[in-house]
């Protein structure tokens, strides 16, 4: 790929103005709150701000890179991370747990578990999720170096540095308030770098009839092949895919990832903190159009011949990954050129900036204050959360370097998120429901999903690759026929297990007396007050109204 002068000046462009933002807000940190997060007051974010910012907190590398290469591999069917996997889930936060997080006047997911439950939950939460943090954030730079040097011929640790270093600027200066405003820039930057893509592409192959006379009927269904894991090329059935996508990873993800969570608890009020991951949903389930699309006129293009082709890795399989770049490169000339280019490199800086700002809020609040030193004045937390600050841009720095050693890291990471996730779900849907649930019940729960998840893992083997338990002469337990389907599976495990054990311990120890718990169980919590007078804003009516086009995009496109 060859950049023009107009190029460079685009993206040097995107660089200082995601810096001046950074800069321009520094004058609105004067407290820990202000650059750590906090609720209502002075630091509430409008909320169409908090909306756009909790799409694109989630519109990172993997969505925007590895969407289109799912669009490549498994067509249409891809859509179900949307339309299962996302836009329930979505609901649900809205309209059950946003109240009990708003509600209860915490700063994080941890320390919701905190006040629920007790302090070792919280604690082994706050631990989990700062290591996936870090380790997301430098797989992200990790990625993004790669992608530059395959298409700029730039150097890995210039890239990386380069990169890394921006991110501290904006997220030292401005924290929280900073990478918000920065990541509604970059949907927007998402969305206007790859539309125009998608509207050349389907110009070429004829529409979206073009692309089905050319493909296999299993690549422009949603749902008709589902049936059987052997009837399509995820492997997954009907059974995996709902339960193990639509439930376990999607609740598990979108209702307890603090990341996500930190944008909605930004807002200025209750209502406004439930309707933000609703008002999101809209444009949420518009996305596949965006980054799926691109992968299935690229393998279409490919069919057709001519002057496009994915290109092949070295083992002769086709590289997917490179499905986006390679199309950008075929369609983009100068000067577009770079606004697609500026729009990769966002998603990756969006999704590193999300995951440094959501690891300094927990690092300092639920570790170092909660555990470390309690009692100190608050521009000591204020100076604690720069130096988290830092030090997550610095072991991410160093996860990216990792990252060279391993042929397999992004399997790993998700595998990572399922083990935390699909148990923590699991937890909080019976400490927010049940109110007999015990923080020991919690506790062991956890720590048993965890290990379950580990157990199916090493004894199972997928695509030829067998798990890490199993002794060199021993075959695996159950093969799968990929590696999304093992993932499924082993989410599904680790909430059942985790839900079981949960049950039982909490129901030989002792619970805590209702009066602890009033506002942290639904039970025991009154219904919030709905302050929007307008009816179609209301979160009931956004939901209504997202659940229905969902439901119709899933018919249109069975």
């Amino acid at each position: 790929m060859q950049l023009s002068f107009i190029d460079y000046v685009v993206i040097s462009i995107y660089f200082l103005f995601v810096i001046s933002i950074g800069i321009l807000l520094k004058r609105k940190v004067k407290s820990s709150t202000d650059f750590l997060g906090g609720q209502g007051g002075k630091n509430a974010i409008p909320l169409w701000i908090t909306s756009l910012a909790f799409i694109s907190a989630n519109l990172g590398a993997q969505e925007v890179l590895g969407m289109a290469a799912s669009g490549a591999k498994y067509g249409i069917m891809t859509a179900h991370f949307y339309w299962v996997g996302a836009i329930p889930a979505m609901v649900f936060l809205g309209l059950f747990m946003m109240p009990f997080y708003y509600g209860s006047r915490a700063r994080s997911v941890p320390e919701y578990l905190s006040l629920r439950f007790d302090e070792k939950t919280r604690l082994l939460n706050a631990f989990s999720f700062a290591t996936m943090t870090v380790f997301s954030s430098g797989i992200s730079l990790y990625a993004l170096a790669i992608l530059l040097k395959v298409l700029l011929g730039w150097d890995f640790g210039f890239s990386v540095l380069l990169s890394a270093g921006i991110v501290a600027v904006y997220t030292f200066t401005g924290g929280l308030r900073s990478a918000i405003y920065n990541e509604v820039l970059q949907f927007f930057l998402i969305v206007l770098g790859i539309t125009p893509l998608v509207y050349a592409g389907l110009r070429r192959v004829g529409g979206w009839s073009g692309m089905q006379a050319q493909l296999q009927p299993v690549m422009t269904h949603t749902w008709q092949y589902m049936g059987s894991a052997n009837d399509n090329p995820m492997g997954i059935g009907l059974f995996g895919m709902v339960m193990g996508l639509g439930f376990v990873l999607s609740f598990g993800y979108w209702c307890t990832d603090f990341l996500l969570v930190q944008r909605a608890m930004a807002a200025k009020n209750m209502s406004a903190a439930q309707r933000t991951p609703l008002i999101a949903a809209f444009p949420k389930m518009l996305m596949p159009f965006v980054v799926i699309l691109p992968g299935l006129i690229a393998i279409t293009m490919t069919k057709m011949g001519g002057d496009f082709a994915l290109p092949f890795k070295a083992d002769g399989r086709m590289d997917y990954d490179m499905t986006l770049p390679t199309m950008l490169a075929h369609f983009y000339p100068s000067g577009l050129l770079g606004v697609g280019l500026t729009a990769l490199m966002a998603s990756f800086m969006s999704g590193m900036a999300g995951n440094v700002t959501a690891f300094n809020t927990v690092w300092t609040y639920d570790i170092y204050q909660a555990h470390i030193n309690k009692n100190d004045t608050d521009e000591h937390y204020l100076r604690m959360g720069k130096i988290a600050t830092v030090a997550g841009i610095i072991v991410s720095i160093a996860t990216a370097y990792l990252a060279r050693s391993f042929n397999n890291i992004m399997d790993l990471l998700q595998l990572v998120f399922g083990f935390v996730n699909a148990p923590l779900f699991a937890t909080f849907l019976l400490g927010m429901f049940w109110k007999r649930t015990t923080g020991h019940g919690a506790f062991t729960g956890l720590l048993g999903g965890t290990a379950s998840a580990a157990a199916v893992h090493g004894l199972t083997a997928a695509e030829g690759k067998g798990g890490w338990l199993l002794p060199g002469s021993m075959s695996p337990l159950h093969e799968f026929h990929s590696t999304m389907g093992q993932a499924f599976a082993i989410a599904i495990t680790a909430w059942i297990v985790c839900f079981i054990v949960t049950v039982i311990v909490s129901l030989v120890t002792k619970p805590r007396p209702d009066e602890e718990m009033r506002g942290l169980v639904y039970s025991l919590t009154e219904r919030p007050q709905e302050t929007e007078t307008r009816w179609y804003l209301r979160p009931v009516s956004l939901a209504a109204g997202v659940l229905a086009m969902t439901l119709a995009l899933n018919y249109i496109f069975h």
